[in-house]
C-alpha cells in the first residue's frame, strides 16, 4: 500500500525519538531553496545516490531528521521519501506542462 502525498510519506515503520513515534515525514519548503543542494552533486541527487540523499533529507524534512536517523529508516520509507523529494525538484509532481512549453 502506497502511503505518499505530494510532499510527504506515511512511514511503514515509525521512527522512535525522544519518547515520540514519528509516523509521517514531510519535505519542507526548504527544498525550494538552492542552498539545500549546497555541496551536493545534482546528478547524484537526481539519481537517488544514498549518500547525497542522506544529506539532502537531513536539510529538508519535517520533523527534522538527522543523517543517523535517516540511515536507520526502513529502506522502503527511505526510498519513498527520496522519490517525493526528487519529484519535487524535477517538477514531476506538478502533472502539467510548464508555461514555456504550452506557448511554443
Amino acid at each position: 500500500m502506497k502511503e505518499t502525498s505530494e510532499r510527504g510519506v506515511k512511514l511503514t515503520q515509525p521512527i522512535e525519538r525522544g519518547g515520540e513515534k514519528i509516523t509521517y515525514v514531510e519535505i519542507t519548503g526548504a527544498i525550494e531553496q538552492a542552498g539545500s543542494l549546497r555541496d551536493l552533486s545534482l546528478s547524484d541527487v537526481l539519481n537517488l545516490k544514498a549518500e547525497s540523499m542522506f544529506t539532502l533529507l537531513s536539510r529538508v524534512t519535517s520533523p527534522r531528521l538527522d543523517e543517523v536517523t535517516i540511515k536507520k529508516m526502513a529502506s522502503r520509507d527511505f526510498i519513498q521519501l527520496c522519490v517525493v523529494a526528487v519529484n519535487f525538484l524535477s517538477g514531476a509532481d506538478s502533472g502539467g506542462k510548464n508555461e514555456q512549453a504550452t506557448e511554443a
